[in-house]
């Protein structure tokens, strides 16, 4: 009666797996929104299609907005835009209205 019981294998269940399918954009603009400190908040617009001038753009929306903005680059996810205040819905109707993007197109993240 000698069994043996194989405990189960201790495995990392955080460990990175290496699959990073989500975090590519395929064919999507993410519009995201990030608390800073307090009040204040910052929208990411992420995935806007590569022919188009990313600083162009960030001019467009500066202008549109009333607001501030820049461009980071990001190793995994390239050019990311920037903006001060909570801007998703009015972001979300700028690249509907020029056309940019259609609204299924555009995923609206945040609180």
């Amino acid at each position: 009666m000698t069994t043996i019981l194989q405990n189960l294998n201790s495995y990392d269940a955080f460990a990175d797996t290496g699959d990073n399918n989500d975090l590519e954009v395929q064919g999507y603009i993410h519009v995201r929104i990030q608390q800073r400190n307090g009040r204040k908040t910052l929208t990411t617009v992420q995935g806007i299609p590569a022919e188009l001038d990313q600083k162009k753009v960030l001019k467009a929306f500066k202008k549109q907005f009333a607001c501030n903005g820049n461009i980071v680059q990001d190793d995994e996810l390239g050019e990311v835009i920037q903006l001060q205040g909570d801007q998703r819905v009015k972001v979300l109707q700028f690249l509907t209205e020029q056309e940019i993007a259609t609204k299924d197109k555009i995923k609206i993240h945040g609180f």
